[in-house]
């Protein structure tokens, strides 16, 4: 094999040698490259996407039957991925705890033991530990002790945590004793174990309490009857919350890995879980003192994390939650680890410095947001903005002024840095010289930006230089084209609705009219005055000069005199009854809206019709005195009065009539249970109409909506024009035998 090969990846390698060396490799040596082949086609497939569930439960599968040196990679590769995921940290370990080296076990438990909180992953732990202690007699039982004991620190309000606080007991009871006084040590210590024990909502919770009822009475009748009645309410209590805790743990999917947010429907509902599970314990309702009220609710965030560990939003609550309750340096390091695990978050990082500041730690939220401005190339803008802000308060004017000039010159920045800074010195720093000079310069810069345009001028009206305003609007809409212009002229029409007189107002309108015409392929239309011009003039934020009905009226009208020279391939059809959406016509002079973005993709809808009921009008029929037309009074008569009874009791309805020969086609197809079967469990009815709207490969219709002939009989329709006699029945009504319509 050449050497430059080495430098190949383990799947281009194994390719090789599978292709160019099969007849010289054992049979033994073939099947092992197959397996690489397979593992590196299946780790090239997931590497698309390094959070594919399915790829990592094949690797860690795969990863079961291959040398434990060979299948290390795999699991770093695995735990890089998913590093709370606690089946993969077990079976990694007790990969290594069966090759019997013992001192890379140590190292694995060492990084995944305090992140992980799992019990099963724990009790791994306790068991390899006292494995490797069974030889070394009182020092290894002491070492034994104390690892129960930091297990159980960390795990032990675990709902599962019942079993390993009973190999707690067995164990403490098998520890040797020499002196009556260790005898005495001894039962303390198991005392000390059982009153925590049945403390803990867990399920064995009742046989524990059952354990140390008998441990009590072993040991001594009159002192268990009062241990016994002071602990037998907590007791009470704990199972009580057991109840409660488990209906809340049992929509808790144990086996999920830790993914970022997809916005899938399983997602959503274990994030709901786990919050209604957490809100459960912030409530303490075993009502237990406020330190050990907190572990556990610290233990169930932890938990959380296991699963939710890319969601930031479970990192802030954790870390505010603390800072709520008075620990302060916890809710640091959890916002520590947060940005660890989601350094592409700046959000969080936002929130980290905003929590560093509170506290007056002003060097450490100085030194975040250098960084989010050092590793956020696309996002410099925002970063830049609210670390000006962040030096306006915490180093004075100077500090952030000092800092705006050398943003300005970066080739990245942006206009909202120019109108951020510009709006601090006007608003806290009250110097409005300073602010027009800011929006002066950062104008020879973004004239062509109509959002700079439309700040510039929102501030020059705070000011009330209405003269300026006016040279603005006008500097910017002889530079700017027609497309970008639009919402320029409006806030110029706006303004002149305020601050000028009728005829000003006038011009203005008829100039934008002018200019905007160009971009539409019917101009002369546009340039005429209608009502809703004057609707637009003379509205203020949300008080109309006409009805909501004469303004949906007008709105139709002035749309349709925009499109009624279309071509036939543009047409819009469009009927009464239609609502418009004043923002999106323009209406609404004091509306304040940016332009909207050049790259925004829009909906079609030059082909779109509006639906109206009241345009789907049935047939005239005459009706008698009792409602129904004299062809269905004769039908009335010939059918049975249940029949009867269910079609005049039938609502009224008011849309589309439902298409009656297809509604009796599926009732004539139908298998429907007889007087005979009623109250008989049924099979599946063959052609039976069904609700599903998840597509036709499932509903059993063909594409025009009718369904498929049974058996191979084709489907007998009527002649087109002929009646059916219940199709007058129904026409007009709605019909709850099926729901095709």
């Amino acid at each position: 094999m050449p050497s430059s090969s080495r430098a190949l990846s383990p799947l281009v390698r194994a390719i090789e040698l599978k292709t160019s060396l099969p007849f010289f490799i054992s049979s033994t040596n073939l099947i092992h490259l197959d397996v690489i082949l397979m593992l590196g086609i299946r780790a090239a497939t997931a590497a698309m996407d390094i959070y594919n569930v399915e790829a990592a439960e094949i690797l860690a599968k795969e990863a079961l039957v291959l040398p434990i040196t060979e299948a290390t990679p795999i699991y770093e590769k695995l735990l890089a991925t998913f590093p709370t995921a606690a089946k993969y940290w077990k079976q990694y370990v007790e990969a290594y705890i069966s090759a019997h080296n013992e001192d890379i076990a140590k190292q694995i438990f060492s990084r995944c033991l305090l992140t992980c909180p799992h019990i099963n992953l724990w009790r791994c732990y306790i068991t390899f530990i006292k494995r490797v202690n069974n030889k070394r007699g009182s020092e290894g039982l002491e070492e034994t002790k104390k690892a129960f004991d930091f297990m159980l620190n960390y795990v032990g309000n675990d709902v599962a945590s019942g079993p390993v606080w009973m190999d707690y007991i067995a164990f403490l009871k098998s520890m040797p004793v020499v002196t009556p006084q260790d005898e005495s040590h001894r039962m303390t210590t198991i005392r000390k174990v059982y009153q925590k024990a049945i403390l803990v909502p867990t399920s064995h919770v009742e046989q524990l309490w059952k354990d140390y009822d008998n441990f009590e009475n072993s040991v001594s009748r009159t002192l268990a009857k009062g241990l016994l009645s002071e602990y037998q309410p907590k007791f009470n209590s704990a199972k009580a919350v057991y109840r409660e805790r488990k209906k809340y743990i049992e929509d808790i999917d144990w086996n999920m890995l830790a993914t970022p947010p997809t916005g899938s429907y399983e997602e959503e509902q274990q994030c709901m879980a786990w919050k209604r599970l957490l809100a459960f314990e912030k409530g303490n309702p075993q009502r237990i003192d406020a330190a050990t009220a907190n572990r556990r609710i610290s233990f169930t965030y932890e938990q959380c994390l296991m699963y939710l560990y890319h969601h930031p939003d479970v990192w802030y609550d954790f870390a505010m939650w603390h800072a709520k309750n008075g620990s302060t340096d916890s809710a640091i390091q959890i916002f520590q680890r947060a940005v660890k695990a989601l350094p592409g978050s700046e959000v969080l990082k936002y929130a980290f410095a905003e929590l560093e500041e509170s506290v007056g730690a002003i060097q450490p939220a100085k030194t975040i947001y250098e960084s989010l401005i050092a590793e956020n190339a696309n996002m410099t803008s925002l970063a830049h903005i609210q670390f000006i802000r962040f030096l306006r308060r915490t180093e004075g004017i100077e500090a952030a002024r000092k800092f705006f000039l050398d943003a300005r010159k970066l080739p990245g920045c942006t206009y909202h840095v120019y109108v951020a800074y510009a709006t601090m010195s006007f608003c806290l720093d009250k110097d409005a010289k300073v602010a027009q000079n800011v929006f002066e310069a950062g104008l020879k810069r973004f004239m062509q930006e109509p959002g700079y345009v439309l700040e510039y001028a929102d501030f020059l009206c705070r000011l009330n230089d209405d003269r300026n305003v006016r040279a603005l609007f006008e500097r910017a809409l002889s530079l700017l084209s027609p497309e970008k212009s639009i919402e320029v002229w409006k806030r110029f029409v706006q303004f002149e609705q305020i601050y000028g007189d009728l005829a000003s107002m006038q011009k203005v309108e008829q100039r934008r009219k002018e200019a905007l015409s160009r971009t539409s392929e019917d101009g002369s239309s546009s340039l005429e005055d209608t009502l809703y011009d004057v609707v637009s003039r003379y509205n203020y934020m949300d008080l109309w000069p006409c009805s909501s009905k004469e303004l949906d009226y007008l709105s139709r009208q002035e749309w349709l005199a925009k499109n009624m020279f279309k071509k036939a391939g543009k047409s819009v059809i469009l009927t009464s009854g239609a609502t418009f959406d004043k923002a999106n016509i323009g209406v609404g002079a004091s509306a304040k809206t940016l332009p909207q973005p050049a790259k925004v993709v829009r909906p079609e809808i030059s082909r779109m019709v509006v639906y109206d009921p009241r345009q789907m009008k049935g047939p005239v029929i005459s009706t008698t005195s009792s409602g129904y037309t004299k062809e269905v009074d004769e039908i009335f008569k010939m059918l049975s009065p249940p029949i009867m009874s269910f079609i005049t009791n039938l609502p009224a309805i008011e849309g589309p009539s439902p298409d009656i020969d297809i509604v009796l086609s599926v009732l004539l197809q139908s298998t429907l249970p007889t007087g005979h079967d009623v109250g008989k469990p049924s099979g599946p009815v063959t052609g039976s109409a069904t609700n599903d709207l998840s597509g036709p490969g499932k509903s059993g219709f063909n594409q025009n909506g009718h369904r498929p002939p049974r058996d191979g009989q084709p489907l007998k329709r009527k002649a087109i024009g002929s009646t059916s006699p219940l199709s007058t029945i129904f026409t007009g009504r709605q019909c709850y035998v099926c729901i095709l319509c």
